[in-house]
Formats: structure tokens, sequence, C-alpha cells
């Protein structure tokens, strides 16, 4: 390489690398913008589907359907989420670019009352095994048409059933591909008259001391309105779900909805490592 060579390769590097980084700036700024026009709210809150109301304590905040979709495709840019979100629920202090920030998501699937009157018979153990050998099978499937396989490590907290609210919650650790890196998927579930509310925590695995700090708090702030709730079930008109306790946790909704928040994660993780990468590689590389 000659002199001059090395002179232009060296001065068109560090204005690649500073270019790159007025544009990080510039990313961030746009981003915090948005985030500072969200109005985050506290207190009693009625979701918007009639069903259940929050009660929002200091230490969290929540977030509008409409503000929450604004986060999660403006923000973390996943795609949009559908009819379903009724909104999230966020720590005090947590901020918009920080990759250390964790929320949770809230919808609601009416698929009939889930009836608990096996949930002290379930063996979590098996339960386990049997959903990692289903997961296991999958990931032929999944390497033949290009996707990255997925290994269900284990409980990152076993699975809870409490009786007397009739809520559930359980989390899983999740490997996706070659990653070192593992995935939190945390779960809540509160049983209603005609179906389940579901939210599901976004955060990383590193996080999940956090999480369960928080579990309490987070259980106490969802319950569902007069009419609604699981003691209001009549048997003579209500429609039973064709699931039960350990189903909602292995079957139809899991599968449905229940790896929502890793999905999401994903996104979120992405764009964190997008948006604070410095160099033009990253640019060339996603354009």
């Amino acid at each position: 390489m000659s002199f001059f060579t090395l002179i232009f390769t060296l001065i068109l590097f560090f204005t690649t690398q500073s270019f790159a980084e007025s544009e990080k700036e510039q990313y961030l700024a746009e981003v915090q913008k948005i985030w500072d026009g969200l109005k985050p709210q506290r207190g009693e809150i009625k979701l918007l589907n009639g069903v259940a109301t929050l009660t929002v304590p200091d230490e969290f905040f929540y977030l509008s359907p409409s503000d929450s979709e604004t986060v999660l495709t403006k923000i973390w840019g996943n795609p949009p989420t559908g009819e379903n979100n009724l909104g999230m629920l966020f720590p005090t202090g947590a901020t918009a670019v920080s990759s250390g920030t964790w929320g949770v998501t809230i919808n609601y699937e009416e698929d009939g009352y889930v009836s608990d009157e096996n949930a002290d018979d379930i063996d979590y153990d098996d339960l386990l095994s049997d959903m990692q050998e289903s997961v296991d099978a999958s990931n032929k499937q999944r390497a033949e048409m290009g996707y990255e396989t997925i290994q269900l490590v284990g409980w990152a907290s076993k699975p809870y059933y409490d009786s007397l609210s009739h809520k559930l919650h359980w989390a899983q650790e999740i490997q996706f591909g070659d990653q070192t890196t593992n995935t939190l998927n945390y779960n809540i579930r509160v049983l209603g008259r005609k179906g389940v509310l579901l939210l599901n925590f976004i955060a990383e695995m590193d996080q999940l001391y956090v999480i369960n700090s928080q579990v309490d708090t987070v259980l106490n702030i969802a319950e569902f309105n007069d009419g609604l709730r699981y003691a209001d079930f009549n048997p003579d008109i209500d429609t039973v779900a064709a699931y039960g306790i350990g189903a909602l946790i292995a079957g139809k909704v899991a599968a449905k909805v229940g790896l929502l928040a890793t999905i999401l994660l994903l996104f979120k993780k992405f764009w964190f490592i997008l948006i604070l990468a410095v160099g033009g590689f990253f640019k060339r590389l996603f354009r």
C-alpha cells in the first residue's frame, strides 16, 4: 500500500466513523423526542376492552395501546401488534433507548373459562420434559426452513398457580441458535370468567432477579371487573375453555401468544445493536 493510499484510507475511515456517530446521535435524539411525547399514566385505569381494571402504583407507569404501539414499532422496530394490544407497563425511570429497559405487554384472550380443577396434580418437571421434546422435534423443520433452532433450557422460574387469586406465573430460559446470551420468557396469566389476561415481560435473562422482585407488584396490578371475575362463572350459560392450567402453559395459548414477548425482545435487541453500532458497516449491511 502506497503512502497516499494509506492516507486516503485513514481519511475515509475517520470520515465514515464521524458520519455514523452523527447519524446515531441524531437518531437517539429523535427517539428520545418520541419517548418524551408519550403520556404515562398511574392510578386506576380501565382497559379499553372493558374486561379489566389496572391499579398502577408509583413504581410503574402505564402506556395506552396507541403509545405502546409507538414504543413497539417506532422505537423498537417491531411490526404492528394488532387489535389485541391493551397497553404496556414500564418501571418508573425506564428510558427510551437503554438496553436495560424492560416492559410488560398486556393482552386478552377470550376462549372461555379455564378450569383449575386439576391444577394441583400437574407435575411441572414432566411438563417441562414434554415441552422440550416438542421444541426439539420442531427444530428439524425450522432448520430446513432456514430459521434458527430453539432450545428450551428449562424453567427460569417454576410455574406457580394461586388458587385464591386465580393467577398463574412462570418463566422459561430459551436459547436461540448459537447465541451465547439466553432469552427470558416471563409470563403472567390472570384467569377470568370468559377468558385470560396475558401479561408478558419483555426482558433479558440477566434481568431475572429484577423481574422476580417485581412480580408480586405486577400480579396485583390487573384485576377483572365485577361480573367478569373467575368467581362469577356460571356453568349454565358460560363457555368452558378446551384447555386447563397445564395447556395454558404449554398448549394452545402458549403457542399462540406465549412467545410474543420473546419475539418482541429479539426485535428490541436487534434494534439496539443496530442503532448503537458505530461505523458504516451496519449502515451498508442493513440498507
